[in-house]
């Protein structure tokens, strides 16, 4: 076994860490956005919690944000509430860092 064999293994490892952290980070965020998105609509208990369920597995769509923020801009449009896509986009962003720091101290 060689140290070139050993450091792509712990490369390899490093990576696989990174990418599960950041997938944990993402339903986070998506979860958090939900629940965000079910207050602005009204919803209480476990309509909340359905809601913020759907948000979480629209993610499943499409790779990247767009599809989350589609789902989230038209539900929270067809309930009357007047949001745009940049303020969904700020909400995102700022969740973003939230959720991080919640899996991080874990």
């Amino acid at each position: 076994m060689s140290t070139f064999d050993d450091r792509e293994r712990q490369f390899e490892a490093k990576y696989s860490h990174d990418q599960d952290l950041q997938f944990k980070v993402q339903v986070r965020r998506n979860r958090l956005l939900g629940q965000w998105a079910a207050e602005r609509m009204q919803l209480t208990g476990d309509a909340s919690d359905a809601y913020a369920k759907e948000v979480v597995s629209s993610d499943f769509d499409k790779p990247g944000d767009e599809d989350v923020l589609q789902k989230v801009l038209a539900d929270l449009n067809a309930k009357g509430v007047n949001v745009d896509a940049r303020d969904v986009r700020i909400k995102m962003n700022e969740l973003l860092a939230v959720a991080k720091k919640q899996i991080m101290e874990a």
